[in-house]
């Protein structure tokens, strides 16, 4: 993949002018790292509006690369944007983790940032979204709307938390709802997602949770051809037809950027293993199609805030 190096600098003239902060804490200067690419629309676009949210708030110069995946391309992407300055930079993914954890203890002055993953040395942190419930809330949408008495959920790995949540969602809500369950084994193989939802379809499935980032846009694309129902994933996805998305269980990653870009210019950032959901405000369902009956969407949504409140599902 083409590895480009994008560079985004306002001057202090043009911050003034916009009525924005500079910085004034711990950040310097940030950067992102990002598996494949910014453009997809999906999770990769979400991390660079991250980051532009952080331009904006904290008035600092960011830089971001594409097509970081291995440790080789993320040590020297490390190493040239130390001499540029920065002092934060996110890893927008899990793999991050492990190769932040290997080589922070050459870069003392920066502090790392993974999502998903196991931080383990003292300038490292790792983002986890908690998304059990959000996929039991997607289950419960996608159950309440079948008409076949069976839903899908095709997710990338058995370990993402949205997976077990989202059987349970659905099971809940009608305890007779049949609940298949696939697994890609990669984020962003378009062409096996697409095979396994075939499959899936024509087992009878007529709501499909396509729980990867990297596929679910194509999902959504071929379900939506076959007049049949998607629970969007990640980001709302509502724009890709309200007789199609149902609602979306969306991670609000630009959101997230924000706030722990915020905690580390505040000196307020802890390393380790972070979680956060729907009472840290950035996990929330999307819109809802017009198809979703509005005494449903008041029962969820009931549910919804007393989880904001309680910590406990319905089936707790």
């Amino acid at each position: 993949m083409l590895k480009r190096f994008g560079l985004i600098l306002l001057s202090l003239l043009l911050l003034g002018g916009c009525g924005q902060p500079l910085a004034t804490g711990k950040v310097e200067k940030v950067g992102l790292l990002v598996p494949e690419t910014i453009n997809d629309q999906v999770w990769g676009t979400k991390g660079y509006r991250g980051l532009l949210q952080i331009q904006s708030s904290l008035g600092v110069d960011v830089f971001f690369k594409e097509g970081m995946n291995s440790q080789e391309d993320v040590e020297a992407a490390v190493k040239e944007f130390d001499r540029q300055g920065v002092n934060l930079i996110y890893g927008h993914g899990n793999e991050y983790a492990a190769y932040f954890n290997k080589m922070s203890g050459k870069y003392p002055d920066i502090h790392f940032i993974s999502f998903n993953g196991d931080a383990r040395t003292k300038n490292t942190t790792s983002l986890n979204f908690k998304g059990y419930a959000m996929g039991f809330f997607g289950g419960m949408v996608a159950s309440h709307m079948s008409e076949t008495g069976k839903v899908g959920i095709i997710a990338a790995y058995e370990w993402q938390p949205e997976v077990e949540g989202f059987y349970d969602g659905a099971m809940f809500e009608n305890k007779d709802m049949k609940v298949d369950i696939r697994f890609v084994g990669h984020w962003d193989d378009q062409k096996k997602a697409l095979d396994v939802l075939d499959d899936v379809l024509d087992e009878g499935a007529d709501v499909i949770y396509p729980a990867g980032d990297g596929y679910n846009v194509p999902v959504i694309e071929r379900v939506k051809d076959r007049g049949l129902y998607i629970i969007g994933y990640i980001s709302d996805q509502s724009d890709f037809g309200e007789s199609t998305v149902l609602t979306s269980t969306v991670q609000h990653v630009d959101d997230l950027y924000e706030l722990t870009a915020e905690r580390f210019n505040n000196g307020e950032l802890k390393s380790g293993n972070l979680s956060f959901d729907f009472q840290d405000g950035v996990i929330s369902l999307g819109k809802f199609s017009p198809k979703v009956d509005s005494k449903f969407r008041e029962r969820i949504g009931t549910f919804i805030n007393s989880y904001k409140e309680t910590g406990k599902l319905p089936n707790q």
